[in-house]
């Protein structure tokens, strides 16, 4: 009966008009407690959703790359706390933009600290995206740098906009630590992923390229207008990328996906394989940024994201990969639980304390789209009460 109540909450979304389809599913320790898909994977065709149903999962990828990270510390490959720019020499020429002079001329200068791993992992470096810093779209439409999706190398080419530790900002830090795991490995981070992570977790629907018979399960990108009406759009991610976007690149399903989350939940293990030791997945999985605090942010690109904020009124921390909630959620989410999102409006939340994981999966623009959150906080409060 239960079930058929989260049924109701999803499907009533798709009968509403308020997202075109959507899958949910969400696990516990003993497995499976919820999966379900409504509605169709474009708002115009007849194709239903269904739990295989591939999704763009956008920064939902950065725990991935985070987790391969980690598991090249524990190999001692890469260190947390020394200056990565011993594996990373492009970083050396990385600066600081202290805003633009009178003449619109970027100022710049050399950062006071180097740029470790934990600065990547924990968004503390000073990068930052374009579409939340309008600093940075100025930068980037003076220099004439191709946005980070575009997956250029010359994407990657952006400044700082504080020295490394000083704060908290979401930028690209991510996909500097896919090009570290590539540096050591001797790997593409393509290859890395699947050797690592994807094949021992049969995780066979992930991938930052999309097979034929994938591409045949593809879920059509939406953008929200200013009226709330809902229109496809073409959007992909580029098939013959400079460089594979570890902060945002991957394509997957939500069943895929929760088998990565429930190898978190369970300590690293998965079905008897084990992906990062129960220690490393504790140490993700704590605050990293000390009185640092993660920000709202602010919406530089009002056709791609609103402003983001989860739980307004909630001190939020950040781990080694995730956002971390400090309070009790009114959703029934624990203190200490770890979450984050991808821009096509896809959500994933784990609970440490409760042993609960979800992820709900829409593909609409702008990221953090209230009809979403919406759907999603209903969602998630309703696994809590069938637990």
């Amino acid at each position: 009966m239960k079930a058929q109540h989260i049924d109701q909450i999803l499907q009533r979304a798709v009968s509403e008009g308020k997202v075109p389809g959507v899958v949910a599913v969400a696990a516990n320790d003993n497995g499976l407690v919820y999966q379900g898909a409504f509605g169709k994977r474009s708002i115009d065709s007849d194709t239903p959703m269904t739990l295989d149903t591939v999704f763009w999962i956008a920064s939902m990828s950065k725990a991935i790359t985070s987790v391969a990270a980690m598991q090249l510390v524990e190999k001692g490959k890469l260190q947390l706390d020394e200056p990565l720019n011993r594996v990373l020499l492009e970083l050396d020429s990385i600066q600081v933009l202290e805003g633009f002079d009178s003449n619109g001329h970027p100022k710049l200068r050399a950062p006071k600290k180097p740029i470790t791993l934990r600065h990547l992992l924990t968004h503390t470096a000073g990068f930052t995206y374009d579409m939340w810093n309008a600093d940075m779209v100025r930068y980037m439409e003076y220099e004439k740098i191709p946005g980070i999706i575009e997956c250029k190398n010359a994407s990657l080419k952006t400044p700082l906009v504080f020295d490394p530790g000083d704060r908290w900002e979401y930028g690209i830090n991510i996909d500097w630590v896919g090009k570290a795991v590539e540096a050591v490995s001797g790997q593409s981070l393509r290859d890395y992923l699947k050797d690592h992570i994807f094949i021992p977790l049969g995780m066979d629907d992930t991938d930052f390229i999309i097979h034929p018979e994938a591409r045949s399960r593809m879920a059509a990108m939406h953008q929200r207008d200013n009226n709330g009406v809902l229109n496809r759009i073409d959007f992909e991610v580029p098939q013959e990328p400079e460089f594979f976007m570890g902060g945002g690149g991957l394509y997957s399903t939500a069943e895929d996906y929760l088998k990565f989350l429930q190898m978190l939940l369970h300590g690293g293990t998965f079905k008897g394989v084990r992906i990062l030791k129960s220690e490393t997945v504790k140490e993700m999985g704590i605050n990293q940024i000390g009185d640092l605090n993660v920000l709202t942010m602010r919406s530089a690109i009002p056709s791609v994201t609103n402003d983001v904020e989860f739980f307004p009124s909630m001190v939020k921390k950040w781990g080694l990969g995730h956002m971390i909630t400090t309070e009790d959620a009114p959703t029934g989410r624990s203190a200490g639980s770890l979450a984050w999102a991808g821009l096509g409006n896809t959500y994933y939340w784990i609970d440490p304390v409760k042993r609960v994981t979800g992820v709900l999966l829409t593909q609409i623009l702008p990221f953090a789209d209230d009809p979403v959150l919406e759907l999603l906080a209903k969602f998630e409060t309703a696994i809590y009460e069938q637990l």
